[in-house]
């Protein structure tokens, strides 16, 4: 029986639960009140839709010191069109790419926005963003590009106000004449024209994907700068037209293939010292505050470049050769070089070609290192316990069918690692990389910046083959460069720095870094760090790279691939670090008797001579270590000499490997 008692006691329990119940619903309406009161304050600063866009005015960008670099010109080139013009396919390619509810939602999309969380937080499938065509309509007419809640609320209100007042083929069409191309073009029709030299109509499919794959990122995506990822992002809108029905898998196929027939007539950027540092920072701030931001907002952008350096970079990459005139007009081989100081992270000069276009190589381009890779197969030898007196035998090895061989085909015998990597021995630095693992080699190469190595999938770098630079992608010269540092800033990794400060156009502060650095990662004791200089030291006084000698404590690497396509020389003084590059952009053409001992350790010395020559301090010594002696440790025998003056002048790395062939094949496919 239930007595009065013991539902005495019954309420008793309840009473906790109880007044948790009410303390949740009391915490939610405070919470809806705030939150209903933050709405409304952001909707009484709502610009009116009829209003017309704020005023455009003109970024600016400053050197180290603070002087003006460039101006970013805000002239806004449009012809706009009217949408009953524009092809269905260019239509269709642009909602199938930024946007396939536009027909559905009423501005925003929820549904959208949760499969853009969705697709962010498994990185797959092909990014759209949470924000509706609507949406970025907002944004761009009529609110800066600052990334707060506060502009992401107002974004949303001002959507569901167009959406209410004019209808989706009007958007749309206010959309397509409003957003930027890059290559100063605003407007479909006015890309048209910059980058086919036709009216919108007349566009076939391929280019029709091809525009609508650009809003994404202008500089990046356009054909003019990079015309292998344009063609890829094309590639990647034409999937999502035939995944929503709007053509067929084969008319996708074919517009892949197809010739794009791309206009003669490229604008490209103001031709000057600073273009290719330029094109980095704008891109830079354009992918984290938008186009407009950059061309519209006046903002003044203070970066790291140093333009005294920058002009002895512009000067040392004069030397390259002239081999040949490739199909589009550019000389060939060209070239890279990309100078950081290694103990903030700040990058000082910046060459990303010969100036004939606007591919930036110093930071885009991914090419095979030779043995400039060597060092990360060493330095993991150094955390293994072993030193540079250590003492190997280079002599025929064998690993599941492959023997890697120096370029003679001839062996040395016992020597220290010094001599090893002075010389840039083969067969050592395989037996280093199987004794140490490759696994932790490539775990050191990551955290030193080197962002391209393949870990997973039926081709990857997690082989004996990365010792000797055999890479499934490539690196990027400004990331090896980064990664060089570390040696030089006592085995401390500080991530590369381009910009200092930007302020808005009212001079209000959007971010600063003016008085710190890079993030910094410990991946070398003092130690092992002075350890690597001390042996790379030995690469300059008598090893590989005796024509990088500045007269000065330096240290750096050599690096030419077999096929000689690539050759490198990374470097670096106790302030500057400078990578250069040198290669033929096509792939098909060897550099005849371009190594990296020869032309680019001499365009690194002519540099770094006149960057370096205020700084002459030597590389300071850990505490309860001697200076290292080098001169005796590298004096070679007239047979070393002779066994390795392929190896060691010319740095090829073989590549007929256990994962050799098929490695090596991979890797002049991608050159």
């Amino acid at each position: 029986m239930y007595t009065p008692r013991r539902r005495a006691k019954h309420a008793k329990k309840k009473g906790p639960l109880h007044s948790l119940r009410v303390l949740i619903v009391f915490l939610f309406v405070v919470a809806a009140g705030l939150g209903f009161g933050y709405i409304f304050a952001a909707y009484q600063s709502l610009p009116p839709v009829s209003n017309n866009m704020r005023p455009a005015v003109s970024s600016q960008v400053f050197d180290s010191h603070g002087r003006l670099i460039t101006t970013l010109h805000s002239d806004q080139n449009r012809l706009p069109i009217d949408i009953n013009k524009v092809p269905a396919n260019l239509q269709n390619a642009f909602i199938a790419a930024e946007d396939n509810r536009f027909y559905e939602h009423i501005g925003i999309d929820p549904i959208g926005i949760l499969r853009a969380i969705v697709t962010n937080l498994t990185n797959r499938g092909i990014a759209q963003g949470g924000s509706t065509i609507t949406q970025q309509l907002a944004k761009n007419a009529f609110l800066s590009q600052e990334q707060t809640l506060k502009r992401k609320v107002q974004e949303a209100m001002l959507a569901l106000e167009i959406e209410h007042k004019y209808s989706k083929k009007e958007i749309l069409e206010m959309y397509m004449n409003q957003i930027y191309f890059g290559q100063g073009a605003y407007g479909i029709q006015t890309a048209a024209k910059t980058y086919f030299d036709r009216d919108v109509n007349d566009l076939t499919l391929a280019q029709c994907a091809m525009l609508a794959g650009l809003p994404k990122s202008p500089n990046y995506y356009s054909p003019f700068n990079n015309l292998e990822e344009a063609k890829s992002r094309k590639n990647v809108v034409l999937d999502q037209m035939a995944k929503y029905g709007y053509i067929t898998s084969d008319q996708a196929a074919e517009a892949k293939n197809a010739d794009l027939h791309l206009s003669h007539n490229k604008q490209t950027a103001e031709n000057s010292e600073s273009e290719s540092f330029i094109d980095y920072v704008s891109q830079l701030v354009a992918a984290k505050y938008g186009d407009d931001a950059l061309y519209k907002e006046g903002l003044k952008i203070y970066t790291t470049l140093d333009t005294e350096k920058q002009h002895a970079a512009v000067q040392a990459m004069k030397n390259l050769p002239d081999n040949y005139t490739d199909k589009n007009g550019l000389t060939q081989p060209q070239g890279a070089l990309v100078s950081i100081d290694p103990r903030n992270g700040h990058i000082l000069a910046m060459v990303g070609g010969r100036g004939q276009d606007s591919f930036n190589r110093a930071s885009m381009a991914v090419r095979q290192p030779g043995s400039a890779f060597k060092p990360f197969v060493y330095m993991t030898a150094l955390q293994d316990d072993m030193t540079p007196d250590s003492t190997m035998e280079d002599k025929k090895v064998t690993y599941g069918g492959w023997s890697p061989q120096n370029a003679e085909k001839s062996y040395s015998g016992t020597m220290t690692l010094r001599q090893a990597l002075a010389h840039s021995v083969n067969t050592i630095a395989v037996q280093l990389a199987d004794k140490v693992g490759t696994s932790k080699i490539i775990s050191n190469a990551k955290k030193m910046g080197i962002t391209t190595l393949v870990e997973k999938g039926s081709t990857n770098d997690n082989n004996l083959a990365m010792a000797l630079g055999g890479l499934t992608r490539g690196v990027i010269p400004l990331e090896m460069a980064s990664a060089y540092g570390t040696f030089a800033n006592k085995g401390v990794h500080v991530k590369p720095v381009a910009i200092t400060k930007i302020l808005d156009r009212n001079g209000n502060v959007i971010e600063d870094n003016s008085s710190g650095k890079g993030e910094e990662t410990r991946v070398l004791s003092e130690r092992e760090a002075y350890e690597m200089t001390s042996m790379l030291e030995a690469v300059i006084e008598s090893g590989t790279g005796t024509a990088a000698a500045i007269g000065q404590p330096a240290a750096g690497k050599t690096g030419t691939t077999d096929d000689n396509k690539d050759a490198w020389f990374v470097g670096y003084t106790p302030a500057i670090v400078t990578a250069v590059w040198v290669g033929d952009d096509t792939g098909a053409h060897s550099l005849g008797e371009i190594y990296g001992g020869t032309v680019p350790a001499r365009i690194w010395h002519d540099y770094m001579v006149q960057a370096a020559s205020s700084d002459s301090s030597d590389f300071s010594v850990p505490a309860g270590m001697q200076k290292a002696s080098r001169a005796s440790e590298t004096k070679s025998t007239a047979s070393e000499k002779k066994s390795t003056k392929s190896t060691t002048t010319k740095e090829k790395s073989k590549q007929d490997t256990p994962q050799g062939k098929q490695q090596a094949a991979r890797n002049n496919k991608n050159q």
